[in-house]
């Protein structure tokens, strides 16, 4: 074990090491940026491009474009990036996680790869958890993109499809992780290219990562049109759901599954009038009276969701957070 810790504090000091030596090559550059004027400084963005366009990389230019940035934000939001900063900068640049704990400027940090990335001419989507913290940083951070000479924009639910294309063809998009995820859903149900909202997908910083791709990823996001089907039989399941009795059900809490007993299914049989409820042409029947079993004894009313002017919302299980725009699937939401 002592042979496996060394090789991996070796790793990990090695690979510190190749991070200070940028971080400190970006530091060496704020003098020569702090003697430029704005007009000067804003001009470095048109030079960092034909750099790129000459056959230098991202990787060449990063010292630069975020010695630059920093300098920038220095004088429009009087925010220095710390040196830990940068190190948190040129990870995420890397494709990596950065973990920074609660005031040590995560959003801040942001700035640095979301600008190098965008002199690509590529949209850059900076992801939040909520609409909220995705307006303020697109407002707040994008000062400095704007200063820079950079386009920002931020989606959000139910905004004008024509706005939110504008926000989308802007060098750096804020927006919560669901309402990408449905303008990518949105994107690959039309017909017209002149329809889509999206313009690619090359590089993203994502915000609070544990939450958006293991708590909120548990829940997939569903698009779909309306299914034409009566109401009508989800209220006759409905009403047969109330009719039973917890010995009616079995539930399997480790699966999350429900079923219905023999006598669950001999009262079925009796309501709905029916010879055999496994026959095939019962399928539909067997569908709806499990949606509404499962809505009856397993969903509860302001745990698993809550109902607000008549809609249902889903409560999420791991953050409490109200999930607006997502519907459970199969006719569930329905019960």
């Amino acid at each position: 074990m002592g042979l496996f810790k060394w090789i991996a504090n070796y790793d990990n000091n090695r690979s510190l090491k190749k991070l200070e030596k940028i971080a400190s090559k970006i530091e060496a550059l704020s003098e020569k940026y702090e003697k430029m004027t704005d007009d000067e400084l804003k001009a470095q963005t048109p030079a960092l491009k034909e750099r790129l366009a000459a056959g230098e990389t991202l990787d060449d230019i990063l010292p630069d474009a975020y010695a630059v940035v920093r300098e920038a934000s220095s004088r429009v939001l009087h925010m220095r990036h710390f040196h830990v900063q940068l190190l948190g900068g040129i990870v995420l640049h890397q494709g990596r996680i950065s973990e920074m704990r609660t005031g040590e400027g995560k959003t801040l940090v942001s700035t640095l790869p979301a600008y190098l990335n965008a002199l690509t001419g590529e949209n850059v989507h900076i992801v939040t958890v909520n609409e909220y913290l995705a307006k303020r940083d697109a407002e707040w951070m994008g000062k400095i993109h704007k200063f820079l000479g950079l386009t920002v924009g931020v989606v959000y639910a139910n905004q004008d499809p024509e706005e939110k294309r504008l926000a989308y063809q802007a060098d750096i998009t804020y927006g919560t992780n669901s309402e990408f995820g449905f303008d990518f859903l949105r994107d690959n149900m039309v017909r017209d290219k002149k329809d889509l909202l999206m313009r690619g997908l090359s590089f993203a910083i994502i915000d609070e990562v544990d939450s958006i791709l293991i708590d909120e990823a548990r829940t997939p996001l569903i698009l779909s049109g309306p299914s034409g089907e009566s109401s009508e039989q989800y209220v006759t399941a409905c009403k047969f759901a109330k009719s039973l009795k917890d010995t009616d059900v079995e539930i399997d809490e480790k699966k999350k599954a429900i079923n219905l007993t023999e006598s669950g299914i001999a009262k079925a049989e009796r309501f709905y009038r029916l010879n055999n409820l496994a026959d095939v042409e019962n399928t539909d029947i067997n569908h709806n009276i499990n949606n509404a079993i499962r809505a009856r004894f397993m969903m509860h009313r302001d745990n698993n969701y809550i109902v607000r002017d008549g809609e249902v919302f889903i409560v999420d299980e791991f953050t409490g957070r109200v999930m607006v725009g997502r519907r459970y699937s199969d006719g569930l939401h329905q019960a």
